[in-house]
């Protein structure tokens, strides 16, 4: 018989751990809850629940926690839950339903990520799927941030329907975000060294505004309104906070770029920005055009 365990990282979660093991009451076989020497009552909370808690070393992100969590697991299948993230009636349903069908040996699901109180529907940040759905055996993730896990067998998708998403409670204020990104950005600029990249000046306009146009007009950001525009801003400055701290770790290298040479990497910045504002403007408003006369049409 299958039997299913979640697996929850933690770290200082008392505020969000309380939700997240409600929405698995009753569906989870098994709860594995590996916190990372929190300083509030996290574990007291997964302990009260039921919860098997286990301590790991201190990290700046999860993925060093991740493989030792599963370790702990007893189930043939692991379900992987952030404490910031629930399960809803719909997505339950779903997960028992292919567990039960064995069409696949892992999954992805979508999430729909909840950013400074909304459900963020654009900007890249949708269907946002994760490997979270797989057999005993079949993933296991390296130590590296953000890392894409690896996987044997089958992989199969969830449809990318709200109700089949998990929900996630992403960041609630813009002090989260920075601090995560300080956080997050210092781990990615040691692995881009570690991978051999040599900083490059140019990077400080390119990557920040590839960031920003990839996200507010390819990834359809100025539909999410404000929190669009916000995210997407933010996004690039993580870009350009990234390849700071590289230049910071090669030593502050000095480079001396001509001004006109970072004109000309502006003018190409503008360049790319004019060419998105003119696409993103000619199907919007060919799009209301075309809704215009066929209303005009039916009626």
């Amino acid at each position: 018989m299958d039997k299913i365990s979640v697996v929850i990282n933690t770290l200082n979660e008392e505020k969000n751990l309380p939700r997240a093991l409600a929405s698995i009451k009753g569906f989870a076989d098994e709860v594995v809850v590996v916190d990372m020497k929190s300083d509030d009552n996290t574990t007291q909370i997964a302990t009260k629940f039921g919860a098997k808690v286990f301590e790991h070393p201190r990290a700046g992100y999860v993925e060093p926690a991740r493989n030792y969590a599963i370790s702990k697991t007893s189930g043939n299948w692991i379900l992987i839950l952030d404490a910031d993230e629930e399960l809803s009636a719909d997505l339950k349903a779903e997960i028992a339903r292919v567990i039960k069908s064995k069409e696949a040996d892992y999954f992805r699901i979508p999430r729909k990520n909840f950013i400074f109180g909304k459900w963020i529907k654009h900007s890249r940040w949708w269907p946002d799927y994760n490997i979270r759905l797989f057999k005993q055996g079949c993933v296991s993730w390296s130590e590296v941030i953000h890392s894409v896990p690896m996987t044997t067998g089958i992989g199969k998708d969830f449809d990318d329907k709200e109700d089949l998403a998990i929900v996630h409670h992403h960041y609630e204020t813009v002090e989260q975000y920075l601090d995560r990104l300080n956080r997050y950005t210092s781990e990615h600029a040691k692995n881009l060294v570690k991978e051999g990249y040599k900083f490059d000046w140019v990077d400080l306009i390119h990557k920040p505004s590839a960031e920003f146009l990839s996200r507010y007009f390819q990834g359809g950001g100025y539909r999410d309104g404000i929190h669009g525009l916000a995210l997407s801003l933010l996004q690039s400055f993580s870009e350009l906070t990234l390849y700071l701290k590289v230049w910071q770790l090669s030593g502050f290298t000095k480079s001396n770029p001509h001004i006109k040479d970072v004109v000309d990497e502006l003018k190409n910045a503008e360049s790319e920005v004019h060419y998105w504002e003119a696409d993103t403007l000619l199907h919007e408003i060919g799009g209301l055009k075309h809704r215009i006369k066929r209303k005009l049409k039916i009626s």
